[in-house]
């Protein structure tokens, strides 16, 4: 919300600065983001009166003004290109030494005629962006007034970013009511009586879905003026509010809008056919909106049509076909109450989230329509004319929404807050903020005997209960209240004290994910956040698979459902990093993962997982490495080193995590592997399959991970166990095996069969060829042992190498190579 102070002070002024006022302000929960000037520094311009125009003699698009500015000398000469001057015009008037921004206005020759000032366009006075020509002026405007005075342009834009909860704020009305209420000043408000029918034409009504909208309220104005100039004070406020001035009609809605917080739409009566019908629409109907593009409306839609067509997307933007243009004559002008419930999504599912949606979704004080109406009226009947109609009221009783009341106890009070508000019995503090923020409230009074006293029953205020007022649609629980009683009495005034509490010593995970992060970090990744919004093609190009859960009201059209695999984000990180000529890229990320149960009414599976990709060469740029490229077994030894702290912290002996040959439609088929701890699976490790990349555009080789987090955290706390002395002996073997058996086969094997002096085993070779019979290879084993309480003799090492050998032979077929 984005408002000018010298507006907002005209509400209500209290006796602070202006550094005091937005302070207030952000400690009360309406959070000031910026403070901006409304206009550009100049000085010395004034109010000028353009008496004469005639052409330049030297110069096609050149004219010669002669420019009254208020002093008693003759008229000063001033050479204007700009083609929207003419004579009784009034502008403003930059005289020699004016200074704009950084221009310094000095007496000019321009094609051999003198100037002796500058006519100014809204541009170059810093009131916006663009404009053309020179900006005109009331003829009321007093020649010779400092334009700064004259437009009170000492002032400043205040832009307020508020919660979705306090959309009774979207208005300087509701922010005039919180200051009034935190400072303890009353509010001025604006006349808006009724404003007396002068003729009987009215308009049928009918609303047919009376839940989205209980009450519709209209009027018909005839014959205006729709080409009327809007006033100047009321452009001013719309353009320090970020809205453009359009025409008088349009101006004047979107001015109570800001004022009152009531969305208005005005329709061009003679383009109505026979009567407003407020209505759900039915599916596929077309409605072209008025920035010219045409929807398919669903059935999940409130319209407001005629007994044709619809004629506006109700709450959210009116149609292009009956809107008032500068012919038109009679308007019908409406004010209504969308229910919240009902508005929420309808915007965002068409992408149009506008001024009005935005209100609406929040909720606008269902009793504001008829205020709305009559000021909007009498606003209009001073621009452009006209006569109005009686105001049209079509409500539905039963669905307008009635807040609860809230029981609200003393101690309660005292418990949240750390402190009571007030000390009289009858706690007058806590009643009169209640009476300041609109609320309605009687005292709850209980009568209790004190002891041995068998006839006096004493009054005791245990609390209030309370109505919060219609424009309050966040006020539905006790706590809600106390928190209205904290804003206004002031956080800073409640007692600063921390809640006592019991620390418990809790079992701590040997693995933490703070360890697994950072052991990617030393490894040279980079840690990433991703939405768990994604692309729904791109989540099928990645993970077919798996259905994706998709959202009711996605926030953009890339971001329709939910994530199933974090990979989906961070390949598109990289996409993001390739074409920003970034060629060696290592990202990680962990977060939540979505699956669809089977019965797709439960909520879906969230299981926390971490990932990676990899692409580039293995080391950055340097001059003692050759730069050599990423390859699946590096990124291997990534995730064994995730892998290893949970390894390392105390897992049994034999329950090993291992790697088995896998496919996923997301990566190579000859490059892919399966992650199992046990029996469970972990993950998936691999390349990216080269279609993927092409369809991606990304640039091979790209390599991607995904683990669980649930058993990488589970291992045990290492415990102690003392180091032997003794010394290790080690014995080499080299064994032939069929090719199909893998060597983590063969190390699983001599797992299982559980010596206690056997404390390690070591793949160190792999040799297919000459020597070894076809279909089978040979895996060089180095077996490493060592006593705990003696010296091992090589007899019984001997023996145990045998009888390992004869149990290999067993499981897998293995043969001692000669």
């Amino acid at each position: 919300m984005k408002f000018s102070e010298n507006w907002l002070r005209e509400w209500v002024n209290p006796t602070l600065s202006r550094d005091d006022l937005i302070q207030k302000l952000t400690m009360a929960g309406l959070e000031v983001d910026s403070v901006e000037p409304v206009a550009a520094p100049f000085r010395k311009v004034v109010v000028g009166e353009i008496l004469s125009v005639k052409a330049h003699p030297d110069g096609k698009k050149l004219s010669i003004c002669q420019v009254n500015v208020g002093n008693k000398e003759k008229p000063i000469k001033i050479v204007c290109g700009a083609n929207n001057v003419h004579a009784g015009m009034r502008v403003p008037t930059a005289l020699i030494g004016a200074s704009l921004g950084e221009i310094r206005i000095k007496k000019t020759k321009l094609r051999g005629v003198l100037s002796f000032g500058l006519l100014c366009s809204a541009k170059e006075l810093g009131l916006m962006e663009s404009s053309e020509g020179i900006m005109p002026l009331p003829n009321d405007a007093p020649i010779g007034e400092d334009l700064r005075r004259y437009l009170q342009l000492e002032d400043v834009s205040i832009e307020i970013d508020l919660t979705p909860n306090r959309g009774d704020c979207l208005s300087i009305r509701g922010i005039a009511r919180e200051v009034g209420v935190l400072t303890r000043n009353d509010i001025s408000t604006p006349d808006c009586s009724p404003v007396a029918a002068t003729i009987t034409d009215t308009f049928p009504v009918e609303i047919h879905a009376s839940k989205a909208c209980p009450r519709y309220v209209g009027r018909i104005i005839k014959n205006i003026n729709a080409t009327a100039e809007t006033p100047l004070w009321i452009q001013e406020r719309l353009r320090r509010s970020e809205l453009r001035s359009i025409s008088a009609v349009v101006d004047i809605t979107n001015y109570v809008l800001l004022e009152l917080g009531q969305p208005m739409h005005a329709f061009d009566l003679d383009k109505l056919s026979e009567g407003i019908q407020v209505r759900m629409a039915y599916a596929g109907e077309p409605l072209t909106l008025l920035d010219e593009q045409t929807v398919e409306l669903d059935e999940q839609t409130l319209v407001i049509a005629d007994n044709k067509q619809p004629i506006a997307m109700a709450g959210v933007m009116g149609g292009k076909a009956s809107a008032v243009t500068d012919a038109t004559q009679d308007i019908f002008l409406e004010s209504a109450f969308f229910a919240p419930k009902e508005a929420i999504g309808c915007a965002r599912r068409y992408g149009k989230n506008t001024d009005s949606s935005h209100r609406f979704e929040r909720g606008v004080d269902p009793q504001l329509q008829h205020s709305a109406i009559e000021r909007a009226t009498a606003l209009l009947l001073n621009t452009v004319g006209g006569q109005a109609g009686p105001v049209i009221d079509i409500v539905n009783q039963a669905n307008l929404p009635v807040n609860p009341v809230i029981k609200l106890r003393k101690s309660r009070i005292r418990r949240i807050l750390g402190k009571s508000i007030g000390r009289s019995m009858r706690q007058r503090k806590v009643e009169n903020i209640l009476s300041r923020l609109g609320m309605t409230f009687e005292q709850d009074i209980r009568f209790h005997k004190k002891k041995n006293d068998l006839l006096l029953r004493h009054p005791i205020l245990e609390g209030w209960k309370v109505q919060s007022p219609s424009f309050r649609f966040d006020i539905n629980i006790e706590v809600d209240l106390i928190e209205e009683l904290a804003r206004v009495h002031g956080y800073n005034n409640l007692p600063n004290q921390a809640p006592p509490s019991r620390l418990n010593i809790h079992h701590q995970p040997g693995v933490t994910l703070e360890h697994l992060q950072a052991m990617l970090i030393q490894r040279d990744y980079q840690e990433v956040i991703t939405y768990s919004f994604v692309d729904s093609e791109q989540q099928i190009q990645i993970n077919p698979e798996v259905k994706a859960i998709s959202l009711a009201n996605p926030i953009a059209s890339d971001m329709t459902v939910m994530r199933t695999t974090l990979w989906t984000g961070l390949l598109q990180a990289l996409l993001y990093n390739q074409k920003r000529q970034q060629s060696r890229v290592r990202l990680f990320e962990t977060g939540l993962r979505f699956i669809q149960t089977e019965n797709e009414q439960d909520l879906p599976e969230q299981e926390p997982m971490i990932a990676g990709v990899v692409t580039g060469t293995c080391w950055a740029e340097q001059w003692g490495d050759k730069g050599q490229a990423i390859d699946f077994f590096d990124v291997k030894a990534d995730v064994d080193a995730l892998l290893s702290l949970s390894t390392e912290s105390g897992l049994k002996e034999g329950n090993t995590y291992r790697f088995t040959p896998n496919t996923h439609p997301a990566l190579h088929p000859g490059k892919t592997a399966a992650i199992y701890h046990g029996d469970e699976w972990i993950g998936l490790l691999g390349a990216v399959h080269p279609s993927l990349i092409q369809t991606l555009e990304l640039t091979p080789p790209v390599y991607l991970f995904e683990l669980r987090l649930a058993p990488l955290c589970e291992a045990k706390v290492p415990q102690f166990k003392e180091i032997s002395k003794y010394p290790l002996i080690r014995r080499d073997i080299a064994v032939v095996v069929s090719e199909e058996i893998s060597a983590a086969q063969l190390l699983d094997c001599i797992k299982e069969w559980h010596v206690e002096m056997l404390k390690d085993i070591q793949l160190f070779d792999v040799y297919q060829g000459k020597g070894i019979e076809e279909g089978k290879k040979s895996l060089a084993i180095g077996l490493v042992f060592q006593g705990d309480s003696r010296n091992l003799i090589d007899s019984e090492i001997d023996t145990v190498v045998r009888q390992l050998l004869r149990h290999i032979e067993q499981q897998l077929g293995a043969e001692l190579r000669k």
